[in-house]
């Protein structure tokens, strides 16, 4: 009975005693002011001078930069995947994605959504998986690492008219943090038994004597920035359900912690870099609360299995919820798989999400929806600094003063930045949900009626704004239409809410350090953890919840009353 929670406790306690040496890592990553040789080398090889790149950028600039490289990169994707069928190394001869797949799959990766639209292992090829999916997983967890570290930089400044430099940045994160961290990890993935090789497939004879072709690839290194860069796109269509993603109980939990190690880390590289390590250790602690509240329910609800199973002669569902599970991972670990790549917005998946319980279901939808309980690579902390800065706002209107964070007075400018970026969000998941539900071709993709088959639409619409990517399975997305609108709702989701709060970071940067009064709400106590964890759960409920009564709520009453 108490075996999962002690298994619970022990992943928690390893990702929090990871925290502190990732957190030094990241922050000194972050305050660099020189350039190795293999940096100065890629900066020149993408034509940026390397002097250059040690100059300050406006969050303009920066923003400008980073929306560029992207674009290119985005551009560089699409094109090897329209050009697959005349590319080496695809011996089985898969022809290019259609171009709205194409548009999708290129959108997906470089935005650290990674949804697929397709299935990796029957329609791309190697090069395909390296040169293009695997590519783009480094660009778009780079990105959000390197989003993070402007504006912890930012908001470590007084007076300060820039936020760094984008360039300099995004090559320290990718040779000191990303490269090392995913070769040490694929290594650890190869011991474990996890494919690594550029053949694409092997002939192997079954116990009859029959002749089996088994598909392979460079599985490993695939696997570690898919984890690492909170990805979560799978090399086989079942993703890390498949044996040669996640073969061993040991890489299920690898995969784990690794989804939540730089999100986590990114709290104390941002508490150190400001010189205020309690101010991080707080952040830290809103999240850990979420996550532990979710994974709860999460555990329950699957536990506890169908009660309906009841009307066809079965007093209790043995073992829980086990439909769409692997039983060599069982609930629990099925359980804490669910809550950690939706909490860490990575994706991956070692269950069928649409075969969870109501209750199961809701959990990957409602952190999707908020966002910010640990969050993506980068991007998860910028989140759960715009709820900062709003609790900090709601505080001091409540206390009569104006509202400090970080020694620096929230005015009009910051909070109007911020609510864009909290505002972005919903309106991208419940515009397009709505638009999908009155489109004509939808009822064609769905594949469960009534409360069930809304819920499969709003998952997948959550799932591409929060750049998550996993999905309820039951919808059939590959068609012109949720090809291009997912793909919409990964660019708003990505950028419309990372470039205002870029801005926010480089307004309180230009702004001196006032000294604490005794009307200064202090933001590096338990207080304020329990606030910004009840103003986060509050607008994300009030926002939400009529979405969520007509999906994962409504089958759940449903469930009970029959």
């Amino acid at each position: 009975m108490w075996s999962p929670w002690i298994e619970y406790a022990a992943v928690l306690l390893l990702m929090t005693a990871l925290v502190v040496p990732m957190g030094h890592w990241l922050a000194r990553c972050f305050s660099s002011q020189h350039l190795g040789w293999l940096e100065r080398a890629s900066l020149r090889a993408i034509g940026v001078d390397p002097a250059d790149s040690l100059r300050g950028q406006s969050w303009q600039t920066y923003g400008k930069a980073l929306l560029l490289s992207n674009a290119a990169m985005l551009l560089l994707g699409y094109a090897v995947l329209r050009l697959q069928g005349w590319l080496p190394l695809n011996p089985l001869g898969n022809p290019a994605q259609a171009p709205d797949l194409a548009f999708n799959t290129a959108v997906s990766f470089v935005t650290n959504t990674n949804w697929q639209a397709y299935s990796g292992e029957n329609s791309l090829s190697n090069a395909t998986q390296m040169l293009a999916i695997t590519f783009l997983m480094f660009a778009g967890a780079t990105t959000g690492v390197v989003a993070a570290a402007a504006v912890i930089r930012a908001l470590s400044r007084a007076g300060a008219s820039d936020i760094g430099n984008y360039w300099a940045d995004y090559m320290r994160v990718l040779w000191r943090v990303m490269l090392p961290l995913c070769l040490i990890v694929a290594v650890f993935h190869v011991w474990q038994g996890v494919p690594q090789t550029l053949q694409t497939q092997a002939l192997a004879t079954t116990l009859e004597g029959r002749s089996q072709h088994v598909l392979l690839g460079p599985v490993a290194s695939f696997e570690s920035i898919k984890h690492l860069g909170t990805n979560g796109g799978g090399f086989f269509g079942m993703n890390a359900a498949h044996p040669f993603e996640n073969p061993t109980p040991l890489t299920n939990a690898l995969h784990i912690l690794c989804m939540l190690l730089i999100p986590s880390a990114l709290t104390y590289a941002f508490g150190s870099m400001l010189m205020r390590r309690r101010q991080g250790w707080v952040l830290f602690g809103a999240c850990l609360v979420m996550f532990v509240g979710f994974l709860a329910l999460a555990h329950t609800a699957e536990q506890a299995g169908n009660p309906l199973l009841a009307a066809v002669g079965a007093e209790q569902q043995a073992g829980g919820n086990m439909e769409g599970k692997e039983m060599r991972f069982g609930i629990a670990d099925t359980a804490l798989f669910v809550a950690t790549t939706t909490a860490a917005t990575t994706g991956s998946v070692n269950a069928m999400h649409d075969s969870l319980t109501p209750m199961g279901g809701l959990v990957p939808l409602a952190q999707m929806m908020l966002n910010s309980v640990f969050g993506g690579d980068g991007v998860g902390l910028i989140n759960l600094l715009q709820y900062a800065v709003l609790t900090v706002f709601l505080a001091g209107m409540m206390i009569g003063r104006t509202p400090e964070f970080l020694g620096k007075k929230i005015e009009a400018r910051e909070i109007k930045l911020v609510m864009l970026a909290v505002m972005a969000h919903p309106i991208s998941i419940l515009g397009f949900t709505a638009l999908a539900v009155l489109w004509p071709g939808t009822p064609a993709s769905l594949g469960n009626p009534g409360a069930h088959g809304f819920s499969e639409v709003l998952y997948a619409y959550a799932s591409g704004t929060a750049n998550n990517g996993s999905a309820f399975a039951g919808l059939n997305a590959n068609t012109p239409f949720f090809n291009t609108t997912l793909g919409l709702a990964m660019l708003a989701g990505r950028y419309l809410t990372l470039l205002p709060m870029l801005a926010a970071a480089a307004s309180l940067a230009a702004k001196p350090t006032v000294a604490q009064g005794p009307g200064t709400f202090p933001t590096a106590t338990p207080l304020f953890m329990g606030l910004l964890v009840f103003v986060v759960l509050v607008v994300g409920g009030l926002t939400f919840l009529p979405a969520l009564a007509l999906g994962p709520v409504v089958e759940q009453l449903q469930m009970l009353r029959n």
